[in-house]
């Protein structure tokens, strides 16, 4: 039986907050109607102050504006997370000094690291940092600055200071936002400041993220996505996003 438009436009944003976005192909299928529909539903929402229309669907408004704390971020999309956070090992090289980001899915990559030879890793994550305290060949430094209670990550001058006396092999950074248009984007300007030191003294970086993240803009921009030796994400990327990221020339890694 079809379902009325309210009730039709409930699923979606119920589908967009649980999954991160609405992609148009996708509720195509689930609600058994056509693209077009769903796109005037994505409008409507969008006009009430619901979602935000992006390339192929649209994504839930507290994803551009706020953040989730580290809490919740670990308990979304874990088994996608885990396997970037094992892609991502597998293209570390030979850096001896790298920068993780901080966040659920660097926790993930940090849980992993267990590096055969002497490595230095700089991240500005209290949790990442007390993770890999006396781990065997690993040497953490921990950036300090304003710690940020969502995510115990730290920002503002102090953090980006240190980083600037700094010479990194490989900086693995994250971002709220991913798009060939807007590049990597997050809420705050301080988060961004941080990020772009990173991989300003870093000889390498490498863009991660689950496949909510793509298509969507947050608030700040800190890097094109050309910036990036690689992006890698999970493979629930939509065909028409891992076209898109391919023709602009990324380096799309689908985990």
């Amino acid at each position: 039986m079809s379902l009325f438009s309210i009730e039709r436009r409930k699923v979606i944003v119920d589908h967009a907050r649980s999954t991160g976005r609405a992609d148009v192909a996708e509720l195509s299928k689930l609600l058994g109607v056509s693209a077009e529909t769903v796109r005037r539903d994505l409008t409507t929402l969008e006009k009430s102050g619901l979602l935000r229309r992006v390339h192929g669907g649209a994504v839930p408004v507290e994803r551009l504006s706020f953040e989730s704390d580290l809490a919740t971020r670990s308990t979304r999309m874990i088994e996608e997370k885990e396997r970037v956070a094992q892609a991502t090992l597998e293209r570390l090289e030979n850096a001896e000094a790298i920068y993780i980001d901080e966040g659920a899915i660097f926790q993930l990559l940090a849980d992993r690291l267990f590096p055969a030879g002497p490595t230095t890793v700089v991240t500005n994550s209290l949790a990442i940092a007390v993770s890999l305290a006396g781990r065997p060949n690993i040497e953490v430094i921990a950036l300090g600055g304003r710690v940020r209670p969502k995510t115990l990550g730290a920002v503002d001058f102090w953090a980006v200071e240190m980083l600037e006396t700094m010479v990194l092999d490989l900086a693995i950074i994250g971002a709220n936002g991913i798009s060939v248009k807007r590049g990597a984007t997050v809420p705050d300007a301080a988060i961004a400041e941080v990020k772009g030191a990173a991989m300003k003294q870093s000889r390498r970086s490498i863009l991660i993220a689950d496949h909510s993240k793509v298509g969507a803009d947050s608030f700040v921009r800190f890097a094109d996505l050309a910036d990036f030796e690689a992006f890698i994400t999970d493979d629930g990327v939509s065909d028409e996003h891992s076209a898109e990221l391919r023709a602009a020339g990324v380096d799309l890694v689908l985990a």
